[in-house]
């Protein structure tokens, strides 16, 4: 799938932010309550994530060109670092709001109502957010699991404000709204620096993840057990796509042809265990001694 097509699922999450900004803004209004207040702020900052997962989607999916011979998929790495920024700047705003409403307490109104339309709010956030995060995984796009996870934690907030104000409506103490609400709050800094950290691992060309480091490795030993031999073998992610580059050694007296036919070979076993990857390999004879001096470009990845 291209990145034209992973537009739709951001359309789907401006679609779940809209709709969510309006029913539990009429929650907040039947109610009063500083919970599903601090619920309807959150939906506002969603709605900003899916329009900058959008723009970034759309950055992506440029054609590489003169000046970015690697592409643009580094740009989903704008987007959530963005998303995580807003999940914290949410939770900022959260317990400002629970922290004024300790100070000023307040009656909630109307909460069969209040909760009702909250609980099909969340419902909305958690379709979108499975859908979502289904396709991030599936294609690789930390953009759409960045918008994923951003709307799980308004569907966790969803559901420590309904319950919070439940509890009010059950004991009568007004004390238990802005405490969820804070609760809340401290809950979803958490996937918020997670998706920071992610982001900056990104722009800094960390290496793809362990998992299928291990995969490319099995793929080479099964090449080694055939006669052949790698070294310098480095990865790095941008975005959806892993670059990897190896040198590929064999034995000397092969033909141009023969080398480069185990090449192609190799590279498409690799790609099958590390879904958009691109390769550059470099062959090798393996006996000149010449070809051991550049295993000093063995990667690191271990070593972090």
């Amino acid at each position: 799938m291209h990145h034209a097509n992973l537009k739709r699922y951001a359309w789907l999450s401006i679609a779940a932010a809209v709709a969510t900004i309006l029913l539990k803004g009429i929650a907040w209004w039947l109610t009063g309550s500083v919970g599903l207040l601090s619920d309807a702020l959150e939906s506002f900052v969603n709605l900003a994530g899916a329009l900058m997962a959008l723009a970034m989607l759309s950055l992506a999916a440029t054609p590489a060109d003169d000046r970015h011979a690697y592409g643009h998929g580094k740009a989903e790495y704008f987007s959530s670092a963005f998303e995580g920024f807003l999940i914290l700047l949410a939770a900022f705003s959260i317990g400002y709001t629970a922290i004024d409403r300790f100070m000023h307490p307040q009656a909630i109104e109307a909460v069969g109502v209040g909760l009702a339309v909250s609980v099909v709010a969340s419902l909305i956030n958690l379709f979108a957010a499975r859908e979502l995060l289904k396709a991030g995984r599936a294609f690789n796009s930390i953009t759409l699991e960045a918008d994923a996870k951003h709307l799980m934690t308004d569907v966790w907030t969803s559901v420590g404000v309904i319950i919070g104000v439940g509890l009010v409506w059950l004991s009568g103490w007004l004390w238990l709204d802005p405490l969820i609400a804070l609760l809340v709050a401290v809950n979803i800094v958490w996937t918020g620096w997670q998706l920071l950290q992610r982001s900056a691992s990104g722009l800094m060309d960390e290496a793809i993840p362990p998992e299928q480091i291990a995969q490319i490795e099995a793929v080479l030993a099964n090449y080694r057990s055939q006669g052949l031999d790698f070294h310098a073998l480095r990865t790095r992610q941008a975005g959806r796509n892993a670059f990897i580059s190896l040198h590929v050694l064999v034995p000397g007296l092969w033909t141009v042809q023969h080398g480069h036919d185990m090449v192609e070979l190799i590279e498409a076993d690799i790609r099958a265990v590390v879904p958009f990857s691109h390769l550059t390999t470099h062959l090798e004879p393996i006996e000149d001694p010449l070809s051991q001096v550049d295993a000093l470009l063995e990667r690191r990845e271990n070593q972090h």
